[in-house]
């Protein structure tokens, strides 16, 4: 599950990790109330105005502006909020801004007038390779860090974590060394790295990513940016967690299909997957591009599909006008073929006419039953037994 960055922030907050002070807000005039506040806190004279979107790269799209005043507080806030921002990672059709942060501005420049921060990068996630956390950092801060990997990889550094013991003082101490960090500084990093680490493992996060991290002129260690991904198989341990979900952000059929609980990700293709079993899901998804076609969707019924779950998968995959046909690839373990034939065969009669073919390949318990149940019930369904021969109807489908 992924969170706005003022949610991100409250939640490292809450676990000990320094962050820059800030607030949501969803109109111009709180905006203006917010700037105020901060600045009767900190005393600042400058604001960082930031589109809150579940998306990176929003400054390059006209979503993150400073004001130098209240009146551009303002300005920028009504110019903002309501926005279409298009941005890398939004894709063309961009995401609607509903919400903005107010940040004190970590920029503006020091006495000497130069500017006041150092940024540095620094995530922590999992190696798959070595089934460890690992923490990533470097002094390059600010920028696209794919872009730093590629051009500079020598500027990238990894510190891995048993998962046993945890980050240990020296990790962190090695960490603030290479950061070339020294004094106050050093020491207030090594806390921030501790911090962050064991937020990371109390969250339950897959990704806690800080771009940038900032050293202030008086040696403070701050997050001005933080990026949160929860991993959504631990949510159970988190009910407190099931308010930060902002369904605005999410794509409508993906939201639709989790009230069903069906694990559904949409894809740009023409073949609508309805599968049990993500393993399976893969596979079939594999066999469709092998046919030729290319998959619109994951869908994974589970182990327990019902004409219920069956209706809703098909009437989420019609949604899609790119589908052309619409592949059902079930193995009966669980659950029986001949029920879940019966429950195409249903949910078919209650959705009415479907203008795609659909190929149903049924294996395992009572498979041969549940073709004669498709094969009998006078619906434009065609069965299949074997992965070959749904592969062929698959591309007679899309060709």
């Amino acid at each position: 599950m992924n969170l706005h960055e003022y949610q991100a922030k409250q939640l490292l907050q809450l676990h000990g990790v320094p962050v820059a002070e800030g607030l949501m807000v969803e109109t111009p005039e709180a905006a203006v109330e917010a700037a105020q506040l901060i600045q009767s806190q900190t005393g600042t004279k400058f604001w960082v105005i930031k589109a809150q979107i579940h998306a990176g790269g929003r400054g390059k799209g006209g979503g993150v502006k400073i004001a130098s005043s209240l009146e551009q507080v303002k300005e920028h806030a009504t110019r903002i909020l309501g926005m279409n921002l298009v941005t890398p990672q939004t894709g063309p059709e961009g995401k609607l801004v509903r919400k903005l942060l107010v940040q004190r501005d970590m920029y503006y420049p020091g006495a000497d007038g130069k500017p006041s921060v150092k940024e540095f990068y620094m995530s922590v996630l999992l190696n798959r390779k070595t089934g460890r956390n690992i923490v990533m950092y470097s002094t390059e801060g600010g920028v696209d860090i794919e872009g730093v990997a590629k051009d500079a990889p020598n500027l990238i550094f990894t510190e891995e974590v048993d998962p046993g013991i945890g980050i240990l003082p020296f990790q962190a101490r090695k960490i603030a060394f290479n950061l070339k960090l020294n004094g106050a500084a050093h020491k207030n990093m090594v806390k921030f790295v501790t911090a962050l680490y064991n937020a990371f493992l109390a969250t339950d996060a897959s990704l806690l990513e800080i771009n940038p991290l900032v050293k202030t002129s008086d040696n403070l260690i701050l997050a001005a940016d933080a990026k949160v991904n929860l991993d959504e198989n631990a949510l159970f341990r988190h009910p407190d967690y099931a308010g930060l979900r902002d369904l605005n952000e999410e794509d409508p059929t993906e939201v639709e299909a989790s009230g069903y609980n069906l694990n559904f990700i949409k894809l740009d293709g023409n073949v609508g997957c309805m599968v049990n079993g993500a393993g399976l899901a893969m596979a079939t998804m594999d066999m469709i591009k092998l046919s030729g076609g290319q998959p619109a969707n994951f869908l994974d019924v589970g182990g327990t599909a019902s004409p219920q779950t069956v209706e809703a998968g098909f009437r989420i995959i019609l949604k899609d006008p790119n589908v052309k046909a619409i592949l059902i690839n079930i193995f009966g373990g669980i659950v029986r073929c001949d029920r879940v034939a019966q429950g195409v065969v249903d949910a078919y009669n209650l959705i009415g006419t479907i203008p795609v073919p659909v190929i149903v390949r049924l294996q395992g318990t009572n498979a041969v039953e549940g073709k004669k149940i498709i094969d009998q019930s006078g619906l434009k369904v065609f069965s299949a037994i074997t992965l070959e021969e749904a592969a062929v109807l698959v591309k007679e489908a899309v060709s």
